[in-house]
């Protein structure tokens, strides 16, 4: 980790329309904070797409984001698509619900507008990698592929499952998993962790601080989790959905790789 410095052309304040909206004081707190400690233009888009041509037009000013995770995600994946999220280390001051904040949190920085604006003028950069998908989306932090959700059934056929689960059945017969399961085909750097003919529970990939590697774990029924270290990771088989840095799920999808890019950005922190 470095020391930030102070920003050669200043800053630029960004700050998201939705954090406007839903939390004017916070807003202005940071503005505050950031005004007094350094010389920033203050930009207020109304729309994604202003959001967009804001960051685009930024020059050599240090960018610093106000708002949530979805605020982050925008800005590092219009960085990435731009190439141009290798420049200066990026910060954030977390606005909006708690629930909207998870994935800044996790990333080590304050939910307080005020401890967020200082970090963000003499914190600490801290460089991390990214990961990439096949359809150029970026995950910041982590993602998992949750077990499947229970399909509904009709109450009948459901009071014979209960009567099912609750009466022994013959012997031999075994015992039935306790819930969906997906069958999918994991490989981590091209090994197989897991294949379609063994039913797995769910998979996790979570990126670190700089490494070069991606930690990969894989829960199968039956069998204590398999954990492995790697740059690419795909999965495959039936249709399954995930959800990467705590947002919207996406899917479902027959397959997926995703690519590590070590040292891709950098975030500033506190010290």
């Amino acid at each position: 980790m470095s020391h930030a410095g102070a920003p050669v052309g200043g800053l630029l304040v960004l700050v998201d329309p939705v954090a406007r909206r839903l939390d004017g004081e916070s807003v202005r707190i940071a503005k505050d904070v950031l005004c007094a400690g350094a010389a920033a233009k203050v930009s207020l888009p109304d729309s994604p797409e202003e959001f967009a041509r804001a960051l685009a037009r930024r020059g050599h000013r240090r960018l610093v984001i106000v708002g949530d995770d979805r605020a982050l995600l925008r800005t590092v994946t219009l960085l990435h698509r731009s190439r141009d999220l290798s420049g200066e280390p990026l910060s954030l001051i977390p606005v909006g619900p708690v629930g909207s904040l998870t994935l800044a949190g996790s990333l080590g920085l304050p939910l307080s507008a005020v401890m967020a604006a200082r970090a963000a003028l003499d914190g600490v950069v801290r460089v991390r990698d990214l990961l990439v998908d096949d359809s150029d989306g970026v995950v910041l932090g982590g993602l998992r592929i949750p077990p499947p959700v229970r399909a509904q059934v009709p109450p009948v056929r459901s009071y014979r499952s209960l009567l099912r689960m609750l009466l022994p059945g013959p012997p031999g017969t075994g015992q039935a998993p306790a819930g969906p399961v997906h069958r999918l085909r994991v490989e981590a750097d091209g090994v197989v962790l897991a294949d379609v003919d063994h039913p797995v529970q769910d998979v996790a990939v979570v990126t670190r601080e700089a490494g070069g590697r991606v930690e990969v774990v894989v829960r199968l029924m039956g069998c204590a989790a398999l954990t492995e270290r790697a740059a690419t990771v795909t999965v495959s088989g039936a249709d399954f959905r995930y959800r990467a840095d705590h947002a919207a799920v996406s899917g479902p999808l027959r397959r997926r790789t995703w690519t590590l890019r070590p040292a891709a950005w950098s975030l500033t922190v506190p010290r």
